[in-house]
């Protein structure tokens, strides 16, 4: 190990995670409780060999716990975009003090981040902040966005109820006339195709009172069968749940609703496509998405949102990042592996192609891109078609799937790659805390540096700055 590491505000995070004592996670990691007192107070460096124990006993993912602490949800770089706005960029706030905010008070860091993000939800919709409830202006998607982000996009009781449930229905042929039947038969829910004009604005119904179940004709192929996986899980797994939503003590009832949603989604895709199957189809593919699409029936979203749930201890696949976006930029999905870092506030950078692949709709778009750390990642962005059909055009969107370049080697979309020699994108974090200098499509100064404008001459950067 090159350097010391201390990193006794994770290891104090990742005992009071799993609800333990010093004294009993000392003896699962076979040291002494005061020792492992030492190594919290950051008075003794963690070990290579203490890490590997970690990695063992509570599969931690030892290159994402030494270098940014794990599943805190507010890091450095979220703290850095919210102190560049000129409300404190005056501050001059140094990284160094950020850093140590985030990993010795993460409890505080988190404190900020909401209320940075109330002061912006408050600036967009002023009469709701007028509204006296404090807790209107944390917005539901928000909330459930950082529920979804500190679990790392994986429950493990919703999995292992999917994979029993989605093995018993798995079909070669589909999976939608299985689970029709199963609704009808074991639920006395019957489940039928009915027109858009019958549902008005929405896509699907459960009329609870008929015992039936209703999907638009305007709903895609692979998103009827998501609907039905969807009925599905809301009732047989009803108290798993509702006991996950208990535990994660939504602030009021619109996030409570969505959080359930959201948590029913994640169950509707682990029902079409199990856990332990899905993982073997995936690495016998070589993460090829529209292998995937083809064996489970599912669409590029569905396939591309499952890629990034692969956690399981013991059993986990590339750990993938995910976004999606409309043409105007605007993001409706985010979902983190390891430590890519995300504009938590702004939207992505102009140098990754995500937007790219509006341009070559329908096909997959490759890329190599380094941030301004240094680490590096392998990227693929193609469109996708909204889950419904309407009059309205402008019906596609993009998603960005991407990893850590280490796992290229094992997807089929980079073999045409030297991953040694291939040209890099450097990219960065909204431009606000990018640092990089010398970029043409920087769209705003960075904030805390000073501007090196000359009159006399025009750079490749429309900000140049004090480095």
């Amino acid at each position: 190990m090159s350097s010391k590491l201390f990193l006794g505000h994770r290891l104090r995070r990742l005992r009071r995670d799993h609800q333990m004592s010093q004294t009993d996670m000392a003896l699962s990691l076979a040291i002494s409780p005061s020792y492992l007192n030492h190594l919290e107070r950051n008075q003794r460096p963690v070990t290579a060999a203490l890490l590997l124990k970690l990695a063992e006993q509570y599969e931690v993912d030892v290159r994402s716990f030494a270098a940014n602490g794990g599943s805190a949800k507010t890091g450095p770089d979220a703290l850095a975009e919210i102190f560049s706005d000129v409300l404190l960029s005056d501050l001059g706030v140094p990284r160094y003090e950020l850093v140590e905010l985030a990993n010795n008070a993460p409890a505080v860091a988190d404190a900020i981040a909401r209320l940075y993000t109330a002061l912006k939800e408050a600036a967009r919709n002023p009469e709701i902040a007028n509204a006296g409830d404090v807790r209107s202006v944390v917005t539901p998607e928000n909330w459930v966005r950082d529920y979804i982000q500190q679990h790392r996009n994986h429950y493990p009781d919703l999995e292992a109820a999917a994979e029993t449930l989605g093995g018993a229905l798995s079909d070669p042929l589909s999976m939608s006339e299985p689970m029709r039947r199963r609704l009808k038969e074991a639920w006395g829910i019957a489940a039928r195709v009915v027109p858009q004009a019958e549902l008005g604005n929405v896509s699907q119904l459960y009329d609870a009172d008929r015992r039936q179940f209703l999907i638009s004709s305007q709903l895609r192929p692979e998103n009827r069968t998501f609907a039905l996986a969807y009925q599905l899980a809301l009732i047989e797994f009803a108290d798993v749940l509702d006991k996950i939503v208990a535990e994660a003590a939504p602030p009021d009832e619109g996030v409570r609703q969505l959080l359930h949603m959201s948590l029913a989604n994640y169950a509707a895709g682990a029902i079409m496509m199990p856990y332990g199957r899905f993982l073997a189809s995936a690495e016998q593919y070589r993460y090829s998405i529209d292998r995937l699409c083809g064996e489970y029936g599912a669409n590029v979203e569905q396939v591309a949102h499952r890629l990034t749930t692969l956690n399981r201890p013991g059993a986990r696949g590339v750990p993938f990042f995910m976004l999606r976006v409309d043409p105007a930029g605007n993001i409706s999905k985010r979902y983190a592996g390891e430590n890519f870092p995300f504009s938590r506030f702004g939207g992505t950078c102009p140098r990754w192609n995500l937007h790219t692949a509006f341009q070559t709709a329908g096909q997959a778009v490759t890329q190599l891109i380094e941030t301004p750390d240094g680490h590096r990642y392998f990227t693929v962005s193609r469109t996708i078609d909204r889950p419904i059909k309407t009059e309205l055009g402008a019906s596609l969107l993009a998603i960005g799937l991407g990893c850590d370049i280490r796992h290229a080697h094992k997807l089929s979309c980079a073999d045409v790659y030297d991953l040694e020699k291939a040209p890099v994108t450097p990219v960065g974090p909204a431009c606000a805390i990018c640092p990089r200098i010398d970029c043409a499509y920087r769209a705003t100064p960075p904030a805390g540096r000073m501007l090196a404008v000359d009159r006399t001459k025009k750079t490749i950067s429309p900000f140049p700055f004090v480095s």
